[in-house]
């Protein structure tokens, strides 16, 4: 099973190309106090239908770029 993550898209100016910042909850070994860790991953969008503000839901898949090492999977929740 390839995993899955949940993220929202800062950029879309590229062709083809979207940025998709996930977010994810770390638990602190010491202080178990919840940290906020965020990254940020390249993803590819077929049909360039994805637009900043879009939640989507991205997996991970074969090397398509330099940078791309995930794809779209569908666009949970469109940006207002």
């Amino acid at each position: 099973m390839r995993r899955q993550v949940m993220g929202t898209v800062v950029s879309d100016k590229m062709d083809k190309t979207v940025v998709v910042l996930v977010e994810r909850l770390v638990k602190h070994k010491y202080y178990h106090k919840y940290l906020r860790r965020r990254a940020k991953f390249a993803a590819h969008d077929e049909k360039n239908e994805c637009r900043a503000g879009d939640k989507v839901l991205i997996t991970e898949s074969r090397p398509l770029s330099k940078t791309k090492r995930w794809r779209v999977s569908n666009i949970v929740e469109r940006a207002v």
